[in-house]
């Protein structure tokens, strides 16, 4: 497995950067801040003030700098691309997993780097992409799946909610309704004189 790492993308920085580019943006550069895809209105900056693979969107209301690991896994990581590519290659190659140790051990980083990175990669996995996860970079994502599950039958039931909070999520709970008093058949002196 180690010599289908000599690949150029697992090697050199810019065709890792290139390889990303052609998945990431197959249909054109898109601005992540502002969703812009005018391929006029958008300048890849050059020169020894930038690094490579730096754009800018030229949209008067946008103006933002970008790369094409910004909204990403990759995005605001130390850890070079190629060593997470290699580590995508190496999770997605291998028929049973492999650790994070062996990972470590092969691609030459320190261990807390790798399981970053891996942990990263798997949450990316699961949830079917390279967006970042709803703990990292970038913020939360805008819907809440709230589950519900029925004491009678065992089943979940599971829905999306736009907007969340506690006034919402609890006004039909039953434990919420009895301590607001909608479950009272008299006055509470009663109850109190019952429980003694």
């Amino acid at each position: 497995m180690t010599d289908l790492l000599k690949n150029p993308i697992f090697l050199d920085e810019t065709g890792a950067r290139e390889w990303l580019e052609a998945r990431v943006w197959a249909n054109g550069r898109v601005c992540p801040h502002c969703g812009n895809a005018d391929q006029d209105k958008l300048t890849k900056l050059e020169g020894k003030a930038h690094r490579p693979g730096v754009y800018q969107c030229n949209e008067p209301q946008c103006r933002q700098q970008f790369t094409v690991t910004v909204n990403t896994v990759f995005e605001r990581s130390k850890i070079p691309l190629t060593k997470w590519l290699a580590a995508l290659f190496l999770m997605t190659a291998s028929k049973k997993g492999i650790s994070a140790h062996q990972v470590h051990r092969m691609l030459g980083i320190s261990y807390k780097s790798t399981w970053f990175l891996m942990h990263r990669l798997r949450e990316a996995m699961r949830e079917g992409g390279l967006l970042p996860t709803m703990g990292g970079a970038g913020g939360a994502h805008k819907n809440t799946v709230l589950s519900l599950l029925d004491r009678n039958t065992g089943k979940v039931r599971s829905f999306h909610v736009a907007t969340a909070n506690r006034e919402r999520c609890c006004a039909d709970c039953p434990r919420q309704r009895f301590q607001r008093g909608a479950f009272d058949d008299g006055p509470s002196e009663d109850l109190s004189q019952a429980w003694g």
